[in-house]
């Protein structure tokens, strides 16, 4: 597993990574892979000459986008780049709007090896295609020199697995200190670490835990850069945020849950280049998938692990997202109540939370009945 942890921060890096099967040596070609974000010249001159003809896998949302199919199975796909490309040419096949049927040929299901690293990028939120070809290291000897100084890493993709499934396991405390609020000046952070490191999250304690009312008012807020600092009007999220905290206050405490989870848990970077697919006609979920992700990628480990470790058990929940509800619920988390949480309607948003109803089942019908003229 640490080469594998290793293999997240060279393709972060740009540096190209080999994945063997999990089958070992003979079971079949390892793949020389680079990360499609942040993909140099020079990687593309040196993976095209070691590794002869490039292909790219991508999940079986960017296939979708691309006009690609493999039957009725759900599953990422490896294309063979048609002709020479370089790294713009490579982003643009792997991230823009539209079929691409002329760029690419020879479609088949992703390897072993390719899934493999899929999943590395996925993890560091890096676009989720990876660009390669089947090599033998033992047949190759430029390969084999790079691997054995250690220019390039080796990696297997029962390591990658092992990384992967790691992802859940439960949270570290870290540390923490009072921070008075503008909403609510007693108020305190708790900063939680996840067991692999990549991500922290943030409980913010609203008033004297002692004074806090029973069901305990919660928050589950995934951080919004643009919205939750810079009041973007492109969505909700700062308005409810600090709708929370005064709500809060006024009851006379509560928790917000603050996950690192931008974009629906794609990330910063991601999130913009989906900006920039909404301003061409699609919506945040059509977006998203354009991109290669799902419609939602967070999970809600993180805010079940927070809560136990406060020893809250039961909530009232301030939500509009059914998934939260049915993730503490699951857990054995006793949701008392739910109460809805609005933001304010402009014509920058009101798109964005028509699709959160249509598209993602969010319990927002009042509020978009309530502003009728907000995207006028």
């Amino acid at each position: 597993m640490y080469e594998a942890e290793r293999g997240l921060f060279d393709l972060q890096r740009g540096r190209p990574l080999y994945v063997t099967p999990s089958g070992g040596p003979g079971a079949a070609p390892g793949a020389l892979l680079a990360a499609v974000e942040g993909l140099a010249p020079s990687t593309v001159e040196q993976l095209g000459r070691i590794a002869g003809g490039l292909r790219l896998a991508i999940t079986h949302h960017r296939a979708h986008a691309m006009g690609l199919s493999n039957g009725t199975r759900h599953v990422p796909l490896s294309v063979l780049l048609n002709g020479a490309s370089s790294p713009d040419e490579i982003v643009r096949l792997s991230t823009a709007p539209g079929t691409h049927a002329a760029r690419v040929r020879d479609v088949r299901e992703a390897s072993e090896p390719e899934l493999g690293g899929l999943k590395l990028v996925r993890l560091v939120r890096l676009i989720p295609a990876v660009v390669g070809a089947a090599v033998d290291a033992g047949a190759t000897p430029e390969l084999q020199r790079d691997i054995e100084s250690g220019a390039i890493l080796a990696v297997t993709t029962a390591q990658i697995d092992a990384l992967a499934r790691d992802t859940r396991l439960e949270l570290t405390y870290v540390s923490d200190g009072p921070v008075p609020l503008e909403a609510a000046a007693t108020a305190g952070f708790v900063c939680f670490r996840e067991t692999n490191g990549l991500l922290e999250h943030v409980a913010i304690l609203v008033g004297a835990r002692e004074q806090w009312p029973d069901p305990v008012p919660v928050r589950i807020h995934s951080a919004c850069l643009t919205g939750d600092l810079f009041r973007s009007l492109r969505c909700d999220c700062g308005d409810q945020l600090r709708g929370s905290l005064r709500a809060f206050a006024a009851r006379g405490g509560g928790v917000l849950l603050y996950l690192d989870q931008e974009g629906r848990g794609i990330g910063l970077g991601n999130k913009l280049r989906a900006y920039t697919l909404q301003g061409q006609g699609l919506d945040t979920v059509d977006a998203d998938c354009t991109l290669g992700f799902g419609a939602d990628e967070r999970t809600y480990d993180a805010a079940v692990g927070m809560l136990r470790h406060l020893q809250v058990g039961r909530v009232r929940l301030f939500t509009n997202n059914p998934e939260k509800m049915r993730a503490l619920q699951d857990a054995g988390i006793e949701v008392v109540d739910r109460e809805p949480l609005y933001g304010t309607l402009n014509r920058h948003n009101v798109d964005y939370v028509k699709a959160k109803v249509e598209r993602a089942g969010h319990w927002l019908d009042d509020m978009l009945a309530g502003d009728a003229d907000a995207g006028k």
